[in-house]
């Protein structure tokens, strides 16, 4: 354990001259050795008339393997809190929805497991290790205060209340900046984040200062702060030692203290002077650690609106895949005063395709997410066969009824067999080898040297878009799911791509209810269903020759496509 400095009684008795011999109750493996005893120099001074400075002895190897286990146990005991806080944080942020990650920034949330818990981390070992050894060094002084002279340390404990009290105002301003700087921090790393993982675009667009500044003022008020609270707390201390003197004279004048109990006194009370100021120096690495801890435990806390797992099921031997959505009213939570859908009804046949064109922002999108419930409707119900889907288990939902191709695949930096396998975490080879087959997929990663265990890089870099798309229909379609959702799929391809993607598309829609999101109305005229939606309405509805035919919204956007085209 830490060494304490001054528990050995205040009193001399047994102490020995100058020669250097040991006192009693001190010998050479004694912890305590290595640091002064405040009645030492009082003893000397007193029957010398010297004051002298015990000498110094080489620390024992029984402390150093103390010391050893002692740092060894701590650095575990602070990993382990680190990583348990990490997992929890992590598993909390997978918890959240969708809405959640819409309002805050990824760069953000990795600033809070990394910095944040590195921070508490940090102060937590420096609060158990410093903290424990200042103040077992500042009570144990106390008790030889008190010894020397009661009266002085009742004067001491009288000014030591007002100090604590203005500390801890000062604490509460300090956690303020401590906290504006972190949450300036979180923002520019959550900037970071977005540049380097759009390089290509800053160097195209020649910028480069979007995160420069980011975090000077938070920190620079928090450094300022710190600064002036251990310059004050300093002078404080010294302010304590130079009254200590001045009654201390006043006390020996009225021979109500001796010069050597003067002595031990002050060198008692600059043990607790500098015991204090290594904990105002640490109370300034603790407020940034709390400010830290309050922001993870913030999130550790927070409870989703749509819950991951939680609610029923529908057997897939009686699943149809009807859908309803049944006067469904929609907005955005970053954007409550904003109605995306406004009493919004549509069916969906079993085994039917049913495509959704529009002006953007009309709100076709924000079909998609509903269905899959990254979001709750505002107003109104979506039923799946019968059931409100809110009754419904989302990870079921998800994982097992819905398939979803979006026009920006997203892939893992990882193999293309375990980028496939994401869809379905349990399936064999075998059954990746089959919806690569099914999606157009498997000529191409044949060809790769490494063939299936090819690394496509982050987001998948090293593919082609065509490619992509492929490896993320073939993700899809490995859990078989019987309701396919495809935004806007080919939109981003060229023209030899989009047809390859294409014909893996229609045998994918094949047996299934699809909901087909697009653009390019080209790719929607064999659909089943067109439904036009025009500022989160239904406009019109039918089939391409019918819609065609009545000449309205659908059939001006066909001309409108067709003169771009041309």
């Amino acid at each position: 354990a830490p060494p304490s400095t001054c528990w050995s009684p205040a009193r001399p008795r047994g102490q020995t001259g100058p020669t250097g011999t040991h006192a009693p109750g001190k010998g050479p493996g004694d912890p305590c050795e290595d640091t002064p005893t405040p009645v030492s120099p009082g003893w000397h001074a007193c029957h010398t008339g010297t004051p002298t400075t015990p000498q110094g002895h080489t620390s024992p190897p029984p402390q150093g393997l103390l010391t050893f286990g002692y740092i060894a146990l701590l650095a575990r005991v602070g990993e382990q809190v680190a990583g348990s806080m990490r997992k929890a944080l992590f598993l909390s942020l997978l918890r959240q929805d969708v809405a959640f990650f819409d309002a805050n920034r990824t760069g953000q949330l990795v600033n809070r497991l990394t910095a944040d818990i590195q921070e508490f981390k940090s102060s937590f070992k420096l609060a158990i290790s410093q903290g424990l050894r200042s103040g077992t060094q500042t009570l144990g002084c106390f008790v030889s205060l008190y010894l020397l002279s009661p009266k002085l340390t009742g004067l001491l404990l009288v000014v030591l209340p007002v100090l604590v009290g203005t500390g801890a105002l000062i604490g509460t301003v300090l956690r303020s900046f401590s906290r504006r700087a972190q949450e300036q921090v979180a923002k520019a790393t959550g900037v970071a984040d977005e540049v380097l993982g759009n390089v290509r675009t800053v160097r195209g667009d020649r910028g480069s200062r979007p995160v420069e500044g980011g975090c000077r003022g938070g920190a620079s008020q928090l450094g300022l702060g710190i600064a002036a609270f251990q310059g004050l707390s300093n002078l404080a201390l010294n302010g304590i030692v130079l009254g200590t003197i001045f009654v201390g004279g006043s006390l020996m004048a009225g021979d109500e203290l001796s010069p050597g109990d003067l002595m031990s006194f002050l060198v008692a009370s600059q043990t607790v002077q500098r015991s204090m100021a290594n904990i105002s120096i640490l109370l300034g690495q603790v407020v940034r650690g709390l400010s830290a801890g309050a922001r993870v435990f913030e999130l550790l806390t927070l409870e989703p609106s749509v819950a991951l797992r939680g609610g029923g099921s529908i057997p897939s031997h009686s699943l149809l895949g009807r859908i309803c959505f049944n006067h469904v009213s929609f907005s955005y939570p970053t954007r409550p005063g904003y109605l995306v859908l406004r009493d919004f009804s549509l069916t969906l046949p079993p085994c039917k395709t049913v495509a959704i064109v529009g002006p953007s922002g009309g709100g076709k999108s924000t079909v998609a997410a509903l269905l899959e419930r990254f979001y709750e409707p505002t107003q109104g119900t979506i039923t799946l066969d019968g059931h409100d889907i809110s009754s419904l288990d989302p990870s079921w939902l998800r994982g097992q009824v819905i398939g979803f191709i979006s026009q920006e695949p997203v892939l893992f930096g990882t193999t293309i067999m375990e980028n496939i396998r994401f869809g379905k975490p349990g399936a064999s080879d075998a059954e990746v080898y089959a919806a690569a087959q099914l999606a157009n997929a498997d000529g191409f990663i044949r060809s790769f040297p490494e063939g299936y265990d090819t690394v496509v890089g982050e987001r998948g870099v090293t593919l082609s878009g065509g490619q992509k798309q492929r490896v993320a229909i073939a993700r899809a379609l490995l859990k078989d799911p019987p309701i396919l959702i495809l935004d806007e799929a080919t939109s981003a391809l060229d023209a030899q791509s989009e047809k390859v993607v294409q014909e893996a598309l229609d045998r994918a829609v094949t047996g299934r209810t699809v909901l087909l999101i697009a653009h390019r109305l080209s790719t929607i005229r064999g659909a089943d269903l067109i439904v036009v939606l025009a500022r989160g309405r239904v406009a019109e509805a039918g089939t391409h020759e019918d819609l065609v035919r009545r000449g309205g919204l659908y059939a001006e956007l066909i001309r409108r496509q067709t003169k771009d085209r041309s």
